[in-house]
C-alpha cells in the first residue's frame, strides 16, 4: 500500500475546490464564482488500486482585511507542512503575477507541483505562455489541466501517485471526505447564498448547524448588520426559501431543513467569534 497527503494552494478562485471535486468524483467542497468561497481545510480521498491519496483543499491566500481573512490565510499556509506534495494552482486565464509569486514564496517551491488550471477557457498559446512564466519559479513539475473538463487530470494523478510513500490506508474504501455531516450541510447553505447574493454581502455571512435531530436539521445564517438580515430573507421570504430548497436538494431524501437568520455584529472582525464559528 502506498499512501500520502497532497495540499492544493493558490490565490482565490483558481479552481482548487473544482479540481478536488473532479478528482473525488463527487462534490466534497463547495464552489462558486466568488473568491474566498473555501474558508476551512476540506479533505477528499482518492483511491486507485493499492494507492490512496488524501487531498487537502485550502482557502485562497489573499491580502486579509479582517480577522476572518487572517484566519483563513493561516489555515492555508499551515496546510503545506507535513504533506508529501504541495500543488500550487495558477489560473490559465489570468496573467502570472505578484499574487501567485507571493503564494509560491511561502512553500518549498523546488519540491512543489505547479498546476495551470482552466485551460479550457483560453487558447493553447496562452497556456504555453503561462507555463513559461511559471517556469521561472523552479518547481519540480508543471501540469496544464482543466478541472472542469477533466483534461490532464489523469496525468497529474499518475505522477502524484508515484510520489506517495509506503503507508497505511487512512480511510476505508468508498469514503471520499471526512467532513462532518453538520458542517457539510452548513456549507451547502452558504454555497447557495453565494450563488444568489450580490456584492460584498456573502463575505459577511457565516452558517452553522444548531440542531440535528434527523430528519430535522436547523441551520443558522449569521450576518453582521440588521440591514443584511432582510436582504438574506428576501421579499416575503422568497430568497431564503430558494436557498433552502437548493440546499435540501443535495441532502439525503426526507431531510427537513429549517433556516434562521441572526445578527452578530461585525463577527468577522472579532478573532474570538471567528474561532467559535469553526474558522
Amino acid at each position: 500500500m502506498r499512501s500520502g497527503f497532497v495540499t492544493f494552494v493558490g490565490r482565490p478562485n483558481v479552481g482548487k475546490s473544482t479540481l478536488l471535486n473532479a478528482i473525488c468524483g463527487e462534490k466534497v467542497s463547495i464552489v462558486s464564482n466568488k473568491p474566498q468561497t473555501t474558508r476551512t481545510r476540506v479533505r477528499g480521498v482518492w483511491n486507485r488500486g493499492e494507492t490512496q491519496i488524501v487531498f487537502v483543499d485550502t482557502p485562497g491566500i489573499h491580502k486579509p482585511v479582517s480577522a476572518l481573512g487572517e484566519r483563513v490565510n493561516a489555515t492555508a499556509i499551515e496546510s503545506v507542512s507535513d504533506v508529501d506534495v504541495v500543488c500550487l494552482l495558477i489560473d490559465a486565464t489570468e496573467p502570472f503575477g505578484r499574487g501567485d509569486k507571493w503564494v509560491a514564496d511561502r512553500i518549498d517551491i523546488a519540491k512543489a507541483f505547479v498546476i495551470v488550471n482552466k485551460t479550457d477557457r483560453t487558447t493553447p498559446a496562452k497556456v504555453m505562455a503561462q507555463l513559461a512564466a511559471a517556469g521561472a519559479l523552479g518547481a519540480a513539475e508543471y501540469f496544464p489541466i482543466s478541472a472542469k473538463t477533466g483534461a490532464g487530470i489523469d496525468v497529474l494523478l499518475t505522477k502524484l501517485a508515484a510520489q506517495m510513500p509506503e503507508g497505511p490506508q487512512y480511510f476505508p474504501d468508498g469514503m471520499t471526505t471526512d467532513t462532518p455531516e453538520a458542517q457539510w450541510v452548513a456549507e451547502l447553505v452558504r454555497e447557495q447564498l453565494l450563488h444568489v447574493l450580490e456584492d460584498e454581502l456573502p463575505y459577511s455571512i457565516a452558517t452553522r448547524v444548531t440542531e440535528w435531530e434527523w430528519p430535522l436539521v436547523k441551520c443558522e445564517i449569521i450576518v453582521e448588520r440588521d440591514s443584511q438580515k432582510g436582504m438574506v430573507i428576501g421579499k416575503g421570504g422568497e430568497l431564503l426559501k430558494k436557498v433552502g430548497i437548493a440546499a435540501r436538494a443535495q441532502m439525503p431524501e426526507g431531510a427537513f431543513l429549517e433556516l434562521k437568520v441572526v445578527v452578530d455584529k461585525n463577527w468577522q472582525r472579532n478573532a474570538g467569534k471567528v474561532q467559535r464559528l469553526g474558522y
